[in-house]
């Protein structure tokens, strides 16, 4: 089995880090996903959402924290550590999200960054409390009633949903699933732990010959590789090498070839053709993940490694140079380099 060589070294992490404190409070420019119910909604983002303002949009802030949070716990001495902490300290208070879960309290707002914000909130919190550090518990603690809601929310939510959506973009519930299963299982919530495994498995059980359709122009998940990663996690290693021959039969041919090809890439100030990054770092993702599920020499793992490093090194160049991607790539590229 071939193992990548990409690694988060400290000075690409200090790149991060400096990418993301430039747009982590920067308001504008900002795409508002947001419910009016009357005129007096109409209000700036900082208005809107206390903590998660910046980086464009809501979900992008969110996992703006959870990549500089990783970051501080890889390498907590950091250059950029003291400002990161100083903002996570201005930020990251009991007004603030309070302020949060007023907005959310809104009948209206029901919806509001579902699936993939809920997922990027718990995995935010999943970060800060799994920093051991006195000062990331005392983040985690204050934004658990957050981390509470959105874990109310999945588990109303999935029962009623009869079917998957499978798009690679926003509303992928396996990406959101993935996240969510990961923060029940280190907090121990089993009841959202068996909402989640439930429902994978109700929804892709049965899945065979994937035959991967994508990319679309649009996308940052992919699809297959995505709903893939899900089932690694929910199954048990040898449940998973059955499901996942019978869902890509045909991965040792290189089939479906779009899965080993990187995405092309047109105009990243773009920001719909500039998701297409992020589809390459996902996908690098997903194939180091499944890689080291499969058995040490099943040649699908050295193909699937392979083709990781090519996704990823397709796209580390663009990480940052245009707004359109900078605002949330870099958590992408973490994604990819932590599999």
């Amino acid at each position: 089995m071939t193992q990548s060589n990409h690694h988060l070294t400290p000075d690409l992490a200090s790149r991060f880090a400096k990418l993301v404190l430039g747009h982590l409070t920067q308001e504008y420019p900002n795409k508002l996903t947001h419910s009016l119910d009357s005129a007096a909604d109409v209000q700036s983002p900082r208005a809107l959402y206390p903590i998660f303002y910046g980086s464009y949009d809501w979900h992008s802030c969110v996992h703006g924290y959870w990549l500089l949070t990783r970051l501080l716990t890889r390498y907590p001495n950091l250059p950029e550590a003291p400002t990161i902490r100083a903002v996570f300290n201005r930020q990251l208070t009991e007004a603030n999200v309070k302020g949060e879960l007023a907005y959310l309290a809104v009948p209206s707002r029901a919806g509001f960054e579902r699936p993939y914000g809920w997922g990027w909130l718990l995995a935010l919190q999943t970060a800060l409390e799994q920093n051991v550090t006195t000062e990331s518990q005392r983040w985690a603690k204050i934004l658990s009633p957050l981390a509470d809601a959105f874990v109310a929310r999945f588990i109303d939510f999935l029962p009623k949903a009869t079917y998957p959506v499978r798009v690679g973009t926003h509303f992928n519930t396996a990406f959101a699933m993935t996240l969510g299963l990961k923060y029940a299982r280190a907090a121990r919530n089993t009841k959202l732990e068996t909402q989640i495994c439930e429902t994978a498995w109700r929804w892709h059980a049965n899945d065979v010959n994937c035959q991967a359709w994508e990319p679309s122009g649009d996308e940052f998940l992919s699809p297959a590789l995505m709903e893939a990663e899900l089932m690694r996690q929910v199954l048990s290693d040898a449940e998973f090498q059955i499901w996942f021959s019978a869902f890509l039969p045909n991965l040792v041919q290189r089939q479906p070839a779009t899965l080993f090809l990187p995405a092309t890439v047109t105009d990243r100030s773009d920001g719909k053709i500039a998701h297409l990054d992020g589809l390459n770092f996902s996908r690098a993702w997903c194939q180091r993940s499944i890689a080291r599920a499969l058995p040490r020499d099943d040649p699908r793992s050295a193909l699937l490694f392979a083709s990781a490093d090519l996704h990823y090194e397709s796209a580390i160049a663009h990480v940052s140079g245009d707004y359109m991607g900078e605002h949330w790539l870099g958590t992408f590229a973490l994604l990819a380099l932590e599999a």
